[in-house]
Order: C-alpha cells, then sequence, then structure tokens
C-alpha cells in the first residue's frame, strides 16, 4: 500500500478538483470515504458512470441528507474521527449547514480540512461562480498560452482545476497533516486554482520581472515563439514536438533533420526565427511522423512524436512503466510518483453513490439500531 495508509479522509462529494485530490490521496494508500448527497445535484456532469468516472476511483461512498440536522450529525461523527476532511463548496456553505471549522476543529483538533474553491475563501469574487478558464485567465496563465497573433488557447482544464486546485490542495493536505503529527492541532487549508494557477506560473513571471518574458503572446521561448520548440506537422498529418533548447541539443537536431548550422540563421537570432521556422516546417514535412521518431530515437535531441490518448499505452517508452492500464475497457493513468517501498496502488473503480452506507456507518462506531434507523428514515444509506 501507498505512503499514506492508515490516514482517513472525509470527501464531500464534488466535481473536478476536490475529487482529484480524494483520488491522489486514494491512490498514495489513504482511506477516502466520499459523502454523496441523498438527492442527485445538478453538477454539470448528467449520468456519472462510476466505471468510468476515474476521478472517483478507490473510494467508500455513503449517501447522506445534508439538509436535515441528522445528516449533518452522521458527518459530523465520521470527521470526528478522520485525519482531514475535503469540501469544494463556496465559501460559507459548510458553515451554514453547520460543519463549519470551528465545529469540526472543536470536536476534533487534529482534523486538517481541506477547501477548495475557484477565488479562495476571501477576496472580492469569493462568492462568485466560475470554473477552469476563468480561474486561470484570472490568474495570467491564459493570456500567456497561445500563438502569435492568436486567441489565447485554454489548456484544457490542466491548469486551473487540476495543476493550480486539486493538486494543491492534497499537497496542502498532507502538509497539515506532517504538521499536526508534531503539534497536535489540525488547520484549515484554504486551496483556490487562482492561487494554484498563479504558483505554476512562477518561472514566467520571474522571466518577465527580469525583461525575459514578452507580453505579447506567441513570441517567448516557451510559448511556440521559438521555431525549435514547437510542434510540426509530417507528411502523414501527424505532429512532431522539438524541444531543442540548449545548444548541444539543437546541434543534436540539426543534424537529424540533415542541416547545417553554418547555413542557417543563428539559434537565438530573433529577427531570423521566421526563416528558421519556415526551413524546419520544409523539411519535417518530407517525412512522416513515426519515421521522424525513427530518426530521433535515443538521441539527445529532445524531439518526440506528438501521441494521441489511444496511442500513449501502445509507446514503447510508456508501456514500459505501464504509465496506463487499462481494466474491463477503461484506460486509466496509474499512481504517480513511485516510491520504493511503500509503492501507491489505483484504487477500485467509483461506487454508486451510497452503496457502502451501512459498512462505513459501522467501521465508525454507530450500531445496527442506528444504521437501521438513519436508512429507515432516508438520512443516511443506500440510495432507494
Amino acid at each position: 500500500m501507498g505512503p499514506l495508509k492508515g490516514f482517513i479522509v472525509i470527501e464531500l462529494a464534488g466535481i473536478g478538483p476536490a475529487p482529484f485530490a480524494g483520488m491522489l490521496l486514494s491512490d498514495m494508500g489513504a482511506t477516502v470515504i466520499r459523502v454523496d448527497r441523498r438527492e442527485q445535484a445538478d453538477l454539470g456532469v448528467p449520468g456519472r458512470t462510476p466505471k468510468f468516472d476515474i476521478l472517483g476511483r478507490g473510494r467508500q461512498s455513503i449517501s447522506v441528507d445534508l439538509k436535515s440536522a441528522d445528516g449533518i450529525a452522521v458527518v459530523k461523527r465520521l470527521a470526528a474521527k478522520a485525519d482531514a476532511l475535503i469540501e469544494g463548496f463556496r465559501p460559507g456553505v459548510i458553515e451554514r449547514l453547520g460543519l463549519g471549522p470551528d465545529v469540526l476543529s472543536a470536536a476534533n483538533p487534529k482534523l486538517v480540512i481541506g477547501r477548495m474553491t475557484g477565488y479562495g475563501q476571501h477576496g472580492p469574487m469569493a462568492d462568485v461562480a466560475g470554473h477552469d478558464i476563468n480561474y486561470i485567465s484570472l490568474s495570467g496563465a491564459l493570456h500567456a498560452i497561445g500563438r502569435q497573433g492568436q486567441a489565447p488557447v485554454p489548456p484544457l482544464n490542466l491548469v486551473g482545476d487540476f495543476g493550480g486546485g486539486g493538486m494543491f490542495l492534497a499537497f496542502g493536505i498532507v502538509a497539515a497533516l506532517l504538521e499536526a503529527s508534531r503539534s497536535g492541532k489540525g488547520q484549515v487549508v484554504d486551496a483556490a486554482m487562482v492561487d494554484g494557477a498563479a504558483y505554476l506560473m512562477a518561472m514566467m513571471y520571474g522571466f518577465r520581472s527580469s525583461g525575459q518574458w514578452q507580453d505579447e503572446r506567441g513570441v517567448n521561448l516557451l510559448d511556440t515563439g521559438a521555431p525549435w520548440y514547437d510542434v510540426y506537422e509530417t507528411a502523414d498529418a501527424k505532429w512532431l514536438a522539438l524541444g531543442s533548447i540548449e545548444a548541444r541539443f539543437y546541434q543534436e537536431l540539426l543534424l537529424g533533420l540533415g542541416l547545417s548550422s553554418a547555413e542557417l540563421p543563428k539559434q537565438h537570432d530573433r529577427k531570423r526565427w521566421p526563416e528558421l521556422r519556415a526551413t524546419f516546417a520544409d523539411v519535417i514535412k518530407g517525412k512522416t511522423r513515426d519515421a521522424w521518431t525513427a530518426v530521433f530515437a535515443g538521441t539527445d535531441a529532445c524531439v518526440t512524436p506528438v501521441l494521441s490518448l489511444d496511442e500513449v499505452s501502445r509507446d514503447p517508452h510508456m508501456a514500459a512503466r505501464a504509465t496506463l492500464q487499462t481494466v474491463d475497457g477503461v484506460t486509466a493513468p496509474q499512481p504517480a510518483p513511485r516510491f520504493s517501498r511503500t509503492q501507491p496502488e489505483a484504487g477500485s473503480v467509483a461506487r454508486e453513490p451510497g452503496l457502502d452506507s451501512e459498512a462505513v456507518l459501522a467501521e465508525f462506531g454507530f450500531s445496527t439500531s442506528e444504521i437501521a434507523d438513519l436508512g429507515a428514515r432516508g438520512i443516511a444509506g443506500r440510495p432507494v
């Protein structure tokens, strides 16, 4: 089992970054129990099929009526025996439910409460709705991604929801758990996607402050401005990725392309980058993607094929590392990072909401009669 074995995390069900954090903690060995609502909420993802809900893997699920005082009491009892709790509501919602940090911490002083929001727990926009694209636009990340003279390109929801959101939430929770193991005191983790997305831009902010990063898109070293850090179409309408930044790697690139540096513009002559780009594009268009992959195999040119989602698991390197595994027709990434002793494992497929209610209640000390009563009254139990 993973390095977090023995830790118990309660996850108040939601979508996107909070479940991603729950998956990370579960994959690392923590026991994560998802508290689902009794009624189906409008989460913007209709017809959730557990088999394909990779973010929901590795959890037990208990269904609780959070609109009732008795349902709130159930969650309090779960949190009293947990190490951490994850919630992804707008600021103030769990307080209105009666599950605010003051209440939960009074019953469990070591509890770490991870709060996932877009804009944070305070600030002028704290209560405003938003999604990944909004958070990365406010952090400066979206403005920096795209080609020269074209609109910004949203990088899926990788930068806000997952990189700047769920991953920072999980990191914050683990950091707070480490501190709690020494101090005996829990705390609140305010994980805001605007903060996380801005944090991911740390290097670019440094470049910008030093004058090495232009505010215009597509003219910088890492934003497709440099012709040797970009993607090029191949003869079979596929794509090749070039990342030949360092001089020695750049020379490997030219060697593989059959070009002579003596006949080309200097690598860092920005005024002649368009000329250099046109040369690269013309040469690369002359072979198929796989032919170029063979040319650069084993070299330090930093050239790789751009693989589709369906191709990744068939790539020799990715296959050798078993980065993806397919089970029952569902291909999913395996836990990362890897450990020398406490190797994490991907949990079982997501459970139907409430399917483990009786088992979870029993594990947390509810008596048989209490479990039967909560189920009969529709407070907590399997979905009807």
